[in-house]
């Protein structure tokens, strides 16, 4: 009776074991899908002519919102591991505690504060970029009905260990696209907002210079120099603040470079043999370094007079593999960080022009894309098209941290990010700003932060 029951289960073994190598073998016929949930095929349909079809491209992108959604439950229940004050000192003391801090960083919704409260924030986040205090967050908006809406958002951090936002009421719409904004200062430090607006049916493209004070809530009628320059259509731009160049700003174009007097309006044209998608001025002397879309990366000194199409005037030229996104000098301007549209990102020293480190992990196909360094910090972070946020130690390459997006990927919906050691000014928090769709989180840096003050409660 025993060696019987041995008998069948042995059969059963063999044909559950010839059913799974079956399984294994026509999982991948063509034409159909195995779901090994319901454990059967599925006919995939050659296109969306289905009010529910069933396609590869709809397959994948079910997997990667269940992954998405997995990462996110796992990152929401992250704690700091204890284990950590115990690593083996392969590392400097300093290294290993901001190493802590971005694996402990937490996860907090941000209300936006306005006076208008009857009208909240529905349209999509398109850019997001800080001034130098981290005190205020230059915004634009995508609107639903085209064209997009652009402000100011104030950070108030205080000792309480607590972050507030208070939008500005007097936003500014336009029907046209915005591609570059950069801060300028023009009466004093990030006094003006730069902006590059493409052009639309009969009207051509210009660069704008607004003053911060024209978004201000309180004192609206006395907003400053305003100009606007007409400037065909711009994909980058950037402001000098090297005394030799002062109040000179640079937009990017196709296959030429305009450096513009922004009092005088006087400009100087340099050629270049590809569209310029990313530029950075250096701030020990007057030099733009310049990303393009054939991957080439070359410098321009403002001093050297030379210019014209013999190229003369480019002090220094090198190439990655695909189009440029994002150009970052270090605080030591020897070295030059870089980012392609193949999802790779260089450091580059600029005295022997050869790739001295290479950062894993970023993803990238066709999107215009920035980067980030915090070098007090020791980080470099990127969000990528796949809407990964991940953060990379500066110095050994290592990646620290990857932060699901909080909303289900897709093509408008990549985040937006600025991290800071001090987010609100002199007495700000240190940690990371992301803003995706119509939704502002901040990923706190201190395990110390308290959630819900208002302005009134905090200072």
């Amino acid at each position: 009776m025993k060696r019987g029951n041995w008998r069948s289960s042995g059969r059963d073994r063999h044909r559950h074991h010839n059913q799974s190598q079956w399984r294994s073998r026509h999982r991948s016929l063509p034409g159909f899908y195995f779901d090994p949930e319901k454990n059967r095929y599925f006919r995939l349909l050659p296109g969306h002519n289905n009010c529910n079809p069933l396609t590869k491209e709809g397959l994948q992108k079910k997997e990667e919102e269940k992954k998405r959604s997995a990462l996110l439950a796992e990152d929401d229940g992250k704690k700091l591991d204890p284990k950590m004050n115990s690593i083996p000192r392969l590392f400097s003391f300093c290294r290993l505690i901001h190493e802590v801090k971005v694996s402990g960083m937490q996860r907090h919704r941000l209300e936006v504060q306005s006076s208008n409260s009857t009208s909240p924030n529905t349209d999509n986040f398109h850019l997001i970029v800080a001034d130098s205090a981290c005190e205020r967050v230059f915004t634009v908006n995508d609107v639903s009905h085209g064209g997009c809406k652009y402000g100011i958002m104030n950070f108030h951090g205080c000792r309480k260990d607590s972050l507030s936002v208070e939008m500005c009421d007097n936003l500014y719409f336009t029907n046209r696209k915005v591609n570059s904004v950069c801060w300028a200062s023009v009466t004093h430090t990030d006094s003006h907002v730069l902006l590059c607006l493409v052009g639309i049916s009969q009207t051509p493209g210009c660069v704008s210079l607004l003053p911060a004070s024209l978004f201000s809530n309180f004192n609206p009628d006395q907003p400053g120099m305003l100009c606007s320059f007409k400037i065909s259509t711009a994909w980058s731009c950037a402001w000098c603040l090297n005394p030799q160049a002062d109040k000179t700003f640079s937009t990017g174009l196709s296959r030429r470079v305009i450096v513009t007097d922004a009092v005088t309006g006087h400009r100087a044209t340099y050629l270049a043999g590809s569209d310029v998608l990313a530029q950075q001025f250096a701030l020990r002397a007057p030099v733009l370094f310049n990303g393009c879309r054939s991957g080439e990366i070359f410098s321009i000194d403002l001093r050297q007079r030379d210019r014209g199409r013999s190229h003369g005037w480019k002090t220094s030229h090198f190439f990655q593999d695909s189009a440029i996104t994002s150009v970052q000098l270090l605080q030591d301007e020897n070295y030059l960080l870089a980012a392609d549209m193949l999802g790779k990102i260089k450091l580059w020293d600029i005295r022997v022009k050869r790739s001295v480190k290479q950062y894993e992990g970023h993803h990238n196909e066709y999107a215009y894309l920035p980067i980030h360094v915090n070098e007090p910090e020791g980080l470099l972070l990127a969000v990528g098209q796949d809407c990964y946020t991940r953060l990379w130690s500066l110095h050994d390459r290592r990646l620290l941290r990857t932060i699901p997006s909080p909303h289900p990927a897709g093509k408008d919906s990549i985040p937006n990010v600025v991290f800071s050691s001090q987010l609100g000014g002199s007495r700000g928090l240190p940690g990371l700003l992301m803003a995706v769709h119509h939704d502002l989180y901040y990923y706190s840096y201190n395990k110390d932060y308290q959630k819900g003050l208002t302005l009134e409660g905090q200072c």
